[in-house]
């Protein structure tokens, strides 16, 4: 059970590889969260807003690497335009914008909340 599980983790692991080498909105979203971290460190967050700002960035990059699998699917079933297939990637794309619009929304609410406070 622990080898199938190791595996599994490894092959997890090489898909976020995969997805950091081959998009680089990943690597700016993986550097934007590395950032609100530091940031909710340097404002001496409470944990649950550290909760909240953890899971805002997780839910940011989950959604770009399951952005990126649809994608990346839809591109090897349909290598030509087709507009359905536009229309699913702009709802994964639509899905990844609001998810990073509420990240950044709650960043600069909980931010400026600890930036009043301090004033």
């Amino acid at each position: 059970m622990f080898k199938r599980w190791l595996r599994s983790f490894w092959w997890a692991m090489h898909g976020l590889q995969t997805v950091w080498r081959e998009e680089s909105n990943f690597r700016i979203e993986v550097g934007v969260a590395v950032l609100a971290v530091i940031g909710a460190l340097v404002y001496n967050f409470t944990y649950i807003e550290f909760a909240f700002v953890l899971v805002a960035c997780v839910m940011v990059l989950a959604g770009e690497v399951v952005n990126t699998a649809i994608e990346d699917l839809c591109n090897k079933v349909e290598p030509e335009e087709n507009a359905a297939i536009g229309k699913i990637k702009d709802i994964m794309a639509a899905f990844v914008l609001l998810s990073a619009a509420g990240a950044v929304l709650l960043g600069l609410l909980m931010l400026g909340n600890h930036m009043l406070a301090s004033s």
